[in-house]
């Protein structure tokens, strides 16, 4: 992470633009707080990735809390490609002073670059791979795949420079690991599976139980905590292992899965930060 810090500042000077990749459906644990700082008096647009995942109207909160920030804002679903349109204008949009301004000295078609950020796993090379139209940024659906820079032309006047995943080395609030580690930005061979799916589904007890009880036919019941729904569903499911007990590691990857891959439904774990008084 050293390194991708040291690349992101010596390559800052050159750049008209940061774009920063976040997880809609957890829009402040999937940001790594470092990068304000890094990239402080840079224009700043925000892609909200992974929309079709997450709660419509909590998207469209989040979405102005980020423009009252000062930010541009667009809102993707970079796997599909939709929303993704909407890049170059809001690019253009942001730095319209500076293109008025090139235009004024007989610059036009000057190349704008933008610089793209964002933790681990959240879509950022596949939202690049979506916005370009190619295959140049490596994308697999795993933590720390993209290994160095890339530049990656959009159109003739805007270029990207892909960056990798910059994770930060320590959590000050656990609860943003727990979140991380639910949409897969951790990888699962560093965590508790049983444990992590526990909470989720202690989670979506308490504040989606229409949604388990639709996927698996579970009711969360008074004084049933995410270990007891967990068994539930697996019982549901059929998975036993010898002696009838209940094959909860099974079902907790199955939870995952299906959480990370929107087959729950739609769901935002973060509420915007009320304002100030």
């Amino acid at each position: 992470m050293t390194k991708t810090r040291r690349m992101v500042t010596a390559e800052l000077g050159n750049m008209d633009a940061v774009c920063e990749i976040i997880d809609a459906r957890i829009p402040l644990s999937s940001r790594n707080p470092d990068i304000d700082e890094l990239t402080a008096g840079k224009r700043r647009i925000v892609v909200l990735n992974r929309v079709d995942q997450a709660d419509p109207d909590m998207t469209k909160k989040w979405a102005a809390y980020f423009r009252s920030l000062g930010y541009a804002v667009i809102e993707v679903d970079a796997k599909s490609g939709a929303g993704v349109k909407q890049f170059a204008p809001a690019v253009r949009a942001l730095l319209k002073d500076k293109l008025d301004a090139y235009e004024a000295k007989g610059q036009v078609g000057r190349v704008l670059r933008v610089m793209v950020l964002g933790i681990p796993n959240v879509g950022k090379s596949t939202f690049i791979n979506k916005v370009s139209g190619r295959k140049t940024a490596k994308a697999e659906d795993r933590p720390g795949v993209t290994r160095g820079k890339q530049w990656v032309p959009v159109d003739r006047t805007l270029e990207l420079l892909d960056t990798p995943g910059i994770l930060w080395p320590k959590f000050e609030d656990p609860e943003v690991g727990i979140r991380l580690a639910f949409t897969g930005a951790i990888k699962d061979d560093v965590v508790d599976i049983e444990e992590l799916a526990m909470r989720l589904m202690d989670y979506l007890g308490r504040n989606y139980p229409r949604a388990i009880f639709e996927r698996y036919k579970v009711t969360a019941e008074d004084g049933d905590d995410g270990w007891a729904l967990l068994q539930k569903a697996a019982r549901r499911r059929g998975f036993l292992i010898s002696g009838g007990e209940v094959d909860t590691e099974r079902m907790s990857r199955i939870l995952l899965d299906e959480f990370r891959g929107g087959k729950l439904g739609r769901f935002t774990l973060e509420t915007v930060p009320e304002e100030p008084s």
